[in-house]
């Protein structure tokens, strides 16, 4: 039975209610910030800064900004970890159950972002109904609710030992299921159990059992670990396409990582000639962005969603954060945020570039600092420097010069990570140093080390000799002929032009 024409208009009408927002952006953006103010000016930080007088202002944006400081998760993790002992009303107002484990930064291995309720009904839940709905909006002929949607999630596995009673902290993805209305588990496949499996020795094979034979529509997921689910389900029906053992497959919602090196394998497993592809920029933090046009690639900002967003430029650096208001098109921005999840003018470290003001429509366009994210594994610049150093010391090795990059998935080999690396001193045992490496690496990160797990997702990292001078004469040739102590190889890349740019630099030598 297909319920997609009952459902529809219900979505429909979601869907429409974005058209207003080119000429309205500001005011939505403006009652977001008054709302948001409001509801927390009971809790410490509304207490500290005023947020009650600010929310009673028509205008409240430029005392916000004058009294609020910015701040990274460096500068709020007392104050988090106070939330999660149980401790209420300190960055929001009540207590906060659900915590998001990500990638950490140089005070720790992982992040642990609010979750609270506000934020999950407000900010996620809302933004994969406004992905749907502009699916289906875009999609006349789709028969979308005629079957079940997969939706790959995480696990509640964490860095920390619990006290506090009914404190969960785990991928987002694991809140985002455990939370679901029950209505929508008619909708998807795996059931919750399965779903919120930890080990993925036991919940691979288990996703496979439970999908393998259901009549699934559609998929959500991030793309480097959903290819890993599919090849699995085409291998267990015996079949060569992804499509034949789902033929009524006709959209994969994806985020969380670039798409464009996993479009190939898709378009291999799928049927082309029905299958749609929908990107949404959701992260811990919150859900950002939907793509509601199939013929563009940047997305739509989701302005009414318990987040007011301002943003910085990463090219000025002298310059102060802007709201939705004064974007310039064509600019590339640091995205903050202050939300219903207690984050107050928040660094992302995500960095957008804006391609229209009227709506607002960003693409990603990447991080503020180095990092490897092809598969899920945030890998930031401070675990790279700490992880080599350490290995280092572990084998008396040392290093002149290096830089990482992806090499990505290809038919049945998994991804990895390159490392092409100038020796001071080579280490006796190249094998054991890439080890070394990988296991530290695996201990400074949570999101790489769950990449890593029974090399499930993720092949261990390669290591390449880069002659002498190699790294100096790849800088000569990208700085018009000039070397100096401001020109740094970068350390990780995000995509191959650099690794294969030394490359071709050694072959050609």
């Amino acid at each position: 039975m297909d319920l997609t024409p009952i459902i529809r208009p219900y979505f429909i009408r979601v869907a429409k209610r974005t058209d207003c927002w080119g000429a309205a952006g500001k005011d939505v953006q403006l009652e977001q910030l008054r709302s948001l103010l409001h509801r927390a000016s009971s809790s410490e930080v509304g207490l500290r800064y005023g947020f009650r007088e600010m929310a009673a202002m028509r205008n409240p944006y430029g005392e916000f900004s004058r009294r609020v400081p910015l701040c990274d998760y460096e500068m709020i993790r007392p104050d988090v970890m106070r939330m999660i002992r149980g401790e209420k009303d300190v960055l929001w107002p009540g207590v906060c159950c659900n915590y998001a484990q990500s990638s950490g930064t140089s005070g720790g291995k992982s992040k642990y972002i609010p979750v609270t309720p506000d934020n999950l009904r407000r900010c996620h839940y809302k933004g994969a109904a406004d992905s749907v709905a502009h699916y289906l909006r875009s999609n006349p002929s789709s028969r979308l609710f005629s079957g079940k949607g997969m939706i790959l999630g995480g696990s509640f596995a964490n860095e920390l030992s619990l006290d506090a009673g009914g404190v969960k902290v785990g991928d987002l993805s694991a809140t985002l299921i455990d939370k679901i209305n029950p209505f929508i588990n008619l909708f998807r496949v795996p059931d919750k159990r399965t779903a919120l499996l930890g080990d993925w020795t036991v919940k691979l094979p288990a996703l496979v059992a439970a999908a393998k034979d259901a009549n699934v529509t559609n998929m959500s997921g991030v793309p480097s670990w959903f290819l890993t689910v599919a090849k699995e389900i085409v291998k267990a029906k015996g079949v060569d396409k992804l499509s034949e053992a789902w033929p009524s497959l006709e959209v994969f919602f994806h985020g969380g990582i670039s798409f464009e090196p996993y479009r190939e394998e898709y378009d291999r497993l799928t049927d082309s000639t029905k299958m749609h592809y929908v990107e949404n920029y959701n992260a811990s933090e919150g859900f950002f962005a939907v793509q509601n046009d199939p013929a563009d690639k940047s997305m739509l900002l989701t302005i009414d969603n318990d987040i007011f967003y301002e943003f910085l430029s990463v090219t000025d650096g002298d310059a102060t954060p802007v709201p939705i208001w004064d974007l310039q098109k064509g600019e590339v921005y640091e995205l903050l945020i202050s939300s219903s999840n207690g984050l107050w003018r928040y660094h992302t470290g995500d960095t957008v570039r804006v391609y229209e003001t009227s709506p607002v429509k960003i693409r990603l366009s990447g991080r503020t600092k180095c990092f490897i994210n092809a598969f899920g594994e945030e890998l930031m610049e401070e675990n790279a420097e700490r992880a080599i150093a350490e290995v280092c010391r572990q084998t008396g090795a040392s290093v002149v010069n290096y830089t990482a990059a992806p090499v990505f998935a290809e038919g049945n080999h998994r991804g990895r990570h390159q490392w092409l690396v100038e020796w001071g001193r080579r280490p006796d045992d190249m094998h054991g140093f890439a080890m070394s490496l990988d296991n530290e690496l695996c201990r400074l990160n949570s999101d790489y080390d769950a990449k890593r797990s029974h090399t499930i997702f993720l092949d261990p990292p390669e290591i390449v000799d880069v002659p002498p001078g190699v790294f100096d004469r790849w800088l000569h040739s990208v700085g018009n002929g000039k070397l100096g102590g401001q020109r740094k190889v970068p350390r990780l890349a995000n995509d191959r032009k650099i690794a294969d740019a030394i490359l071709r630099l050694n072959g050609a030598e």
